[in-house]
């Protein structure tokens, strides 16, 4: 028997710190702020349009997966389907990608694969993971307008269509997003099996106890009552009558605010290894709700880990563990960290279905931070940004087959360099008369400064291989400069921490990383291939970067990638050794 129904939350602080979390706690139950946030008071924040997004709140009221998705689980079980394929993108996609990882395929039903990505060698290698004829396609969009689930959408769907006969590919199908969408349109004009609806008070990144994490739950054979009302424990345990200090979204959402305030602004997540895809759903709540305005908390997730003298006085660590899969060396770690001074946040959750718990904690959290760092945690102006960039070069190409013209700065072997006037001009001056590959890096990587950080921006296949060798790259960078370091594979990134490197503090040193991509896959109806969808995205970035004036480099890797990467890797080994 559990002693108590709640995850466990504890911190270390030192003393500076702890007095002015205890004061900013004692001033949050002074202006009743709690009471304010579950009534919707939008002056909490910025007095915008806050008070329309807190639907979230609520969704735990509403148990149980519904007799239409009871219905199509059993339906899907009896016609033996071996697989689900989840299309969407941040918000949509995020929390099924943690379902699927850290519970795994459950016996007696399909097993749920997530894909979020135009790159078209991804793209490719989830359609091998799959047999068409056995699949049930899940397009998950709020909207129904991102074009990343829509083009995702019609290849699978020409797919099936060819194998199964037009008549029957829309049966292979379901759809998530807000009543009224593009989607729903499409999807009842098509024939899909199912549509299940959006709330459309709760933004994409906080629909995770939504129909958007339900539906794939309960189809990959999850008990999503229980896993709900698991969630409601914590939420009860938030509500307005339970003091700050005891309030676990709360008191969690004012350390992570008054830390940020102070500095610390980096939150570096160590996870349980059976946890660890929680992390990029972590990063997508914390980066796209509190990015903006010139403030962030900036989410450092999957950097591997280090002694304490590694780290700089911007962080602040969270572990978030297992009960049943602690790990020595791991948490030696993490007492090691918190015996060094350095801030540490540690929760414990009993079991896997504990994550709905962790999903509520979090989302009150990082709406109190909002209200402490005084921005609007519930809007995403910077991701809008790139998104136009990219549909307008995307256009562009639809009507003339071609984008404008761009020239690399420097090139040398399979490794081209572009950048913006002002950054070319910089690192073209530091980078001296007789300029390589590798001093070009050095003077981009020597504007690391202390409170920086470092992002790899990679719009490359997600593959084991690529993450190894950037992940390698990104630990260096770290040891050798001691900033917090973060990587990305786009467009994914753009929903989520692209949101915060744009409209959050001027604080990044930026490489984004592209490649070649053969083969290419077209977009059926359209001019357009996944390939140029990925190069506008990535264009689109590049370009939002420079004008809000980020220290930006773009390494561009010919075919084949691989080699690429270890050229850059190699051209990095001689930077670290020279700085």
């Amino acid at each position: 028997m559990r002693a108590s129904l709640l995850n466990s939350q504890s911190h270390t602080l030192n003393p500076k710190l702890a007095q002015a979390v205890s004061a900013a706690l004692e001033n949050w139950d002074r202006e009743d702020n709690t009471a304010r946030l579950w009534s919707g008071d939008a002056s909490l924040w910025t007095g915008s349009d806050e008070g329309r997004w807190l639907g979230w709140l609520s969704l735990v009221d509403r148990p149980g997966p519904g007799p239409d998705l009871e219905r199509l689980v059993r339906e899907i079980r009896l016609e033996g389907l071996s697989h689900l394929l989840l299309l969407g993108m941040g918000g949509s996609s995020l929390f099924p990608e943690v379902l699927a990882a850290t519970f795994g395929r459950q016996q007696g039903y399909p097993e749920l694969h997530v894909l979020d990505s135009t790159d078209p060698a991804q793209v490719l290698s989830f359609e091998s993971r799959i047999d068409l004829l056995q699949t049930l396609f899940i397009v998950s969009s709020k909207s129904g307008s991102t074009l990343e689930p829509n083009i995702l959408k019609r290849y699978f769907f020409e797919q099936v269509k060819q194998a199964l006969g037009a008549s029957e590919a829309g049966s292979r199908f379901v759809a998530i997003t807000d009543p009224g969408s593009k989607l729903q349109a499409v999807a009842e004009r098509e024939g899909f099996r199912s549509i299940f609806f959006g709330e459309p008070a709760v933004g994409g990144r906080y629909s995770a106890l939504s129909n958007f994490g339900r539906v794939p739950a309960a189809l990959m054979g999850l008990d999503v009552a229980e896993f709900i009302h698991r969630a409601g424990f914590m939420a009860q345990a938030c509500k307005p009558q339970t003091p700050a200090y005891r309030n676990p979204g709360v008191a969690l959402g004012v350390i992570l605010g008054t830390l940020t305030k102070a500095g610390r602004d980096k939150l570096t997540l160590i996870t349980s290894p059976e946890l660890s895809a929680l992390g990029a759903w972590l990063e997508q709540l914390l980066a796209e709700s509190t990015g903006k305005d010139g403030k962030s908390i900036i989410p450092v997730e999957g950097e591997p880990m280090a002694p304490p003298r590694a780290y700089g006085k911007d962080r602040i660590f969270l572990h978030l563990r297992l009960d049943s899969g602690r790990e020595r060396k791991q948490e030696r770690a993490v007492e090691d960290l918190k015996q060094s001074g350095h801030p540490v946040i540690q929760i414990s959750m009993a079991d896997r279905y504990d994550l709905g718990q962790e999903v509520f904690r979090w989302e009150i959290a990082t709406a109190v931070a909002g209200s402490l760092l005084e921005i609007n945690p519930f809007n995403q102006p910077d991701v809008e940004a790139s998104k136009t960039v990219a549909r307008d070069l995307t256009q562009r190409y639809e009507r003339v087959g071609s984008f404008p013209g761009e020239t690399a700065f420097f090139s040398e072997g399979g490794i081209s360099l572009w950048a913006d006037e002002e950054n070319r001009s910089l690192l073209s001056r530091v980078a001296g008369a007789n300029p390589s590959a590798a001093s070009i890096l050095r003077a981009h990587l020597g504007r690391l400064s202390p409170g920086d950080y470092f992002a790899i921006l990679a719009y490359l296949e997600m593959s084991p291989l690529h993450q190894k060798l950037l992940q390698s790259l990104r630990r260096r960078v770290r040891d050798r400069f001691g900033a917090a370091t973060c990587l990305g594979f786009g467009p994914r990134f753009l929903h989520s921490t692209g949101q915060a490197y744009k409209g959050g503090p001027n604080s990044g040193v930026f490489l984004q990383v592209t490649g070649g991509d053969p083969p290419d896959l077209p977009v059926p109806g359209r001019k357009y291939t996944f390939g140029v969808v990925k190069h506008a995205q990535a264009r689109g970035d590049f370009q939002v970067l420079s004008q809000r004036r980020r220290r930006a480099l773009r390494v561009h890797l010919s075919a084949p990638v691989e080699k690429g990467l270890r050229e850059l890797n190699q051209a990095v080994d001689l930077v670290l050794g020279s700085v």
